[in-house]
């Protein structure tokens, strides 16, 4: 009877002293950028409930362009106000680093995305469909491919002004990733920008079937990489008992003095940290396209929307890399020795893979996709500098790369025939007698890609390497430098092939543009010519932006 009494007088004292949660604090200046672009997501699902149809793409053409730039004016709002640099910190309760790199690599991802757009938003390079202004996106996503609704969506002039909110939803998704300061932070941004690209993915106008298997095996791969990563943080909290960054880090560092006494017998095991540190990176090599996780890049750059795919080369590269860094620096420095030397055979056979299978492609797509698998091994030279000119020149080369990128995908829309895009390279054959304009702007953007002095190709690859090289990563250099030569051939066959050979009777034709697509690759054009002829203040920004917030 004692007990029951006993257990009662405290259930009774439990009621008066209700337990009190804390309200979680939340900077939300410091989260503005990501805030701005999500919350525009959201409005434009219900523009896209709400307007008439006829409204809908001016309005999501509109909306987005305001998010985009008020994102990029609240990163140089940071910026300006010190959280680079001097105030730098951990926001929303550990979850969000805001510092130099976080901040510059979202400024390059909302620009990227900002000129992304314009490129989404070109109706002018098909042929009106009934009267009707048409862009590269399918009618009617839930149509089957060919089937009678299609053709009646068709018919009646619908697009699919979705893509618009589908693309910011992505972008807010890369904006966090970078910043992410705890493992779980790190999951959900990844599965916020990943699910929206599938779905672009298989949104093509033509070749919808080729779309769809993009998407679909994307969607797989991507399942299998997020699955690894997942079961990498779970190994990284039974070793550490914790998933944020600077508690990783504290017990690689200092052992058995950080582990709690009560978890002892389960946690610092070395298994569980080596193999959950492996799994976690696989994860994110897999976001940068990197050999031998590589396999999906060619297959998705061919099938998606041509739009999507460069928006997808440059931002995703940018976020991917912007978590790696910050993972390998920030939460596992302590155990660099192991994987350094991991990194070094992923950065060579990366290198080396992307340069020689890129020489035996036939479409343009896919060449491209190749020549991405190849830069993602140059750039990981700068990751594996672990200095800070590693970190700043690794910033600079994802800026300089994704406008290159963007450029070239943007050209590769003019280049069309009966069928649409041209992208099979025997058919850009003469290109530069029929179009010596596009055929000189793709020749830029080539030039760059293969490194050429005064081009932002060449300042980043001399920068990446620099580090690499004063980090004791000399034969690392060797290897890029010859997977550099090998790279500039199959550019340079691509520029022989537009200006020396003699072009088909029946070969395609240059569409022209809107100004919004002219816009896209006028940018390109300027950022690769400054970043290589003018680039000290840009080299000094990245490096004002390399150090990370612990």
């Amino acid at each position: 009877m004692s007990s029951v009494a006993t257990v009662h007088s405290l259930w009774t004292l439990a009621a008066e002293a209700p337990a009190r949660i804390p309200a979680p604090k939340i900077e939300y200046a410091q989260l503005a950028p990501a805030l701005i672009v999500l919350g525009a997501a959201v409005v434009g699902v219900v523009l896209e409930a709400f307007l008439p149809r006829r409204s809908r793409y001016h309005a999501q053409l509109l909306l987005s362009v305001l998010a985009l730039a008020a994102g990029f004016a609240a990163v140089v709002g940071l910026a300006a106000g010190g959280f680079g640099t001097t105030k730098a910190k951990i926001a929303a309760m550990g979850a969000i680093a805001v510092d130099g790199p976080a901040l510059f690599l979202q400024g390059t991802i909302l620009l990227v995305a900002l000129v992304a757009t314009f490129t989404f938003a070109e109706r002018r390079l098909d042929p009106a469909a009934h009267g009707k202004k048409v862009d590269s996106f399918v009618a009617q996503a839930a149509a089957v491919p060919g089937g009678e609704a299609e053709q009646a969506a068709v018919k009646a002039g619908f697009t699919t002004t979705e893509v618009f909110p589908i693309a910011l939803f992505a972008v807010g998704g890369m904006l966090v990733f970078p910043a992410a300061n705890d493992l779980l932070t790190l999951f959900i941004a990844l599965e916020v920008f990943s699910l929206p690209l599938y779905i672009l993915c298989a949104l093509a106008r033509r070749q919808r079937l080729l779309s769809q298997e993009a998407a679909v095996k994307y969607f797989l791969l991507g399942a299998f990489s997020s699955a690894f990563l997942l079961f990498g943080i779970a190994l990284l909290y039974g070793y550490a008992g914790t998933v944020t960054y600077s508690g990783i880090a504290q017990v690689v560092s200092d052992g058995a003095k950080q582990i709690d006494p009560a978890l002892a017998d389960t946690m610092g095991n070395d298994a569980l940290l080596l193999i959950g540190a492996a799994l976690v990176l696989m994860g994110l090599l897999f976001k940068v396209g990197a050999v031998p996780f590589h396999m999906w890049t060619p297959d998705v750059y061919q099938g998606a929307p041509t739009p999507v795919t460069g928006f997808m080369a440059a931002a995703t590269k940018v976020a991917a890399f912007g978590a790696l860094l910050r993972l390998l620096y920030v939460v596992l420095p302590g155990l660099r020795w192991d994987w350094r030397p991991v990194m070094w055979g992923v950065a060579i056979v990366t290198m080396l893979g992307g340069a020689i299978v890129a020489i035996t492609q036939t479409d343009i797509k896919r060449l491209l996709a190749y020549s991405s698998i190849a830069h993602a091994g140059f750039i990981l030279a700068g990751v594996i500098a672990t200095s800070k000119d590693g970190i700043s020149s690794v910033l600079f080369y994802l800026a300089a790369y994704s406008f290159v990128t963007l450029g070239a995908f943007a050209v590769v829309t003019l280049v069309r025939d009966a069928g649409g895009e041209a992208t099979q390279l025997a058919k850009w054959a003469g290109l530069g007698r029929r179009s010596p304009l596009t055929a000189a702007v793709f020749a830029v953007f080539l030039l760059a890609f293969a490194g050429i002095p005064l081009t932002s190709g060449f300042t980043g690859k001399f920068a990446v390497f620099k580090a690499a090289a004063e980090s004791g990563a000399g034969w690392l250099v060797v290897v890029g430098v010859v997977s550099s030569a090998i790279a500039a051939f199959f550019y340079i066959r691509v520029i022989v092939l537009m200006f020396f050979n003699e072009p088909k009777a029946d070969g395609p034709t240059v569409a022209v543009p809107s100004p919004l697509t002219m816009t896209a690759i006028a940018v390109g054009v300027v950022v690769t010519l400054v970043l290589g002829l003018a680039p000290q203040y840009f080299l000094d920004l990245a490096g004002q932006a390399g150090v990370f917030v612990r």
